[in-house]
């Protein structure tokens, strides 16, 4: 029997729960039939199989739009390099385990062999998670391009021209601008960070600084029309001023990534762009860096989604942080508002005909996935019963 027949046949039903729905907390389950939701509330448990959330929290699946994780699977120190399917399988559980369902690898289009980075190595694994076919969640390519490196902006038109990016943003990581305003900030990562030398972290300044921002601008127009053309949705990278990013979404880009400033993040929404910040940022209590903190942005109404980044646990922590919104707006942020800023509507909600991509949550005493669902299939358990024991 085919993997489509079984998906048809196939009925699950999560009761017991407290459903975190668009607009309220309630109390019931879910019923699906294949990979879709077709009831919620109260439901019928005469399904083939049946999970008892227990009075936890059931939300819908996460969606991350930005996690560059991989990196830290596919070289968990630097220069030690693991093999790429073992990598992905490995952040494929990881992100489950943290709720995880819709997965944007924020795959780095830089060249950069100190940070065990080129476009050589980001090409191969854009292709192993298009191919890739045994995995978890729902894997996708947000293809980070470097436009200060020609060699990095013709890697991402490839993969843009074979339709394996889904989500492509445009970055400028030049000493002096955006993230690294500070010329010596940028010298201070590039040396820690990354583990350069001092002289190696001042001949990329040379480079990087020596290209016209004339040129830059040119190199993003052409990347986000081809992304557009290719049918993929844009952003862009620490933008830093809002004549910039106004100039951004002119030029038809749809997510501005960690904007540096409250005023370039109301500049973006008042542009009709989505926001984008960083979770860890707000569960921290602050920006590594000492831009913009994104419980400022939430306050002031900038916000539209929050993505894992570099931490995949803080997504589902960040909901539990106390931003004087009710849930439902706090579970949107990680879930509808990135579904529907990505261009896949069809997930992130507890609603009937939705994909049931589902999560059930114990809150204390830190908020942890007990159960996982994507497109209908059960893919992950670690509760206290699973060993046989409370």
């Amino acid at each position: 029997m085919s993997s489509t027949a079984q998906a048809a046949e196939r009925s699950v039903a999560v009761v017991g729960g407290r459903l975190v729905t668009p607009e309220a907390v309630i109390e019931g389950g879910v019923r699906i039939e294949g990979d879709r939701i077709v009831s919620v509330g109260d439901v019928d448990a005469g399904a083939d199989t049946v999970i008892d959330a227990e009075g936890r929290l059931v939300l819908p699946g996460l969606i991350d739009l930005h996690g560059d994780d991989i990196e830290g699977h596919l070289h968990p120190r630097s220069g030690a390099r693991m093999d790429i399917p073992l990598a992905l399988a490995s952040a494929d559980r990881a992100n489950v385990a943290a709720g995880i369902t819709t997965k944007f690898h924020a795959i780095s289009f830089e060249l950069d062999e100190e940070a065990d980075r080129s476009p050589e190595l980001a090409a191969t694994l854009t292709d192993a998670i298009s191919e890739a076919t045994d995995l978890l969640a729902d894997h996708r390519l947000h293809a980070r391009c470097e436009v200060t490196q020609t060699r990095c902006v013709e890697a991402v038109l490839d993969v843009l021209d074979n339709g394996d990016a889904d989500l492509v943003s445009v970055m400028s990581h030049v000493p002096g601008k955006g993230q690294f305003r500070d010329v010596e900030a940028f010298r201070e990562y590039y040396e820690s960070a990354d583990e350069h030398t001092a002289e190696e972290a001042d001949e990329i300044i040379d480079e990087r600084t020596d290209i016209p921002m004339a040129t830059i601008r040119d190199r993003i127009d052409r990347v986000v029309d081809r992304a557009h053309a290719a049918g993929a949705v844009t952003a862009s990278h620490d933008d830093e001023n809002p004549a910039e990013v106004r100039r951004l979404a002119e030029s038809g880009v749809d997510i501005t990534e960690y904007p540096i400033t409250l005023e370039t993040a109301q500049a973006a929404a008042e542009s009709g762009m989505t926001t984008a910040m960083g979770a860890p940022n707000l569960v921290r209590g602050g920006s590594q860096w000492g831009n913009l903190a994104t419980a400022e942005g939430i306050d002031a109404g900038v916000v539209d989604t929050l993505v894992a980044d570099y931490h995949p646990p803080s997504l589902l922590a960040s909901v539990f942080v106390d931003t004087g919104e009710s849930l439902p707006e706090r579970v949107a942020r990680v879930s509808a508002n990135p579904a529907d800023a990505a261009g896949v509507p069809d997930r992130g909600r507890i609603e009937e005909d939705k994909r049931a991509d589902l999560i059930v949550v114990d809150r204390e005493p830190a908020p942890t996935v007990t159960s996982a669902l994507v497109a209908g299939r059960p893919v992950y358990r670690a509760d206290a019963t699973a060993g046989g024991r409370r």
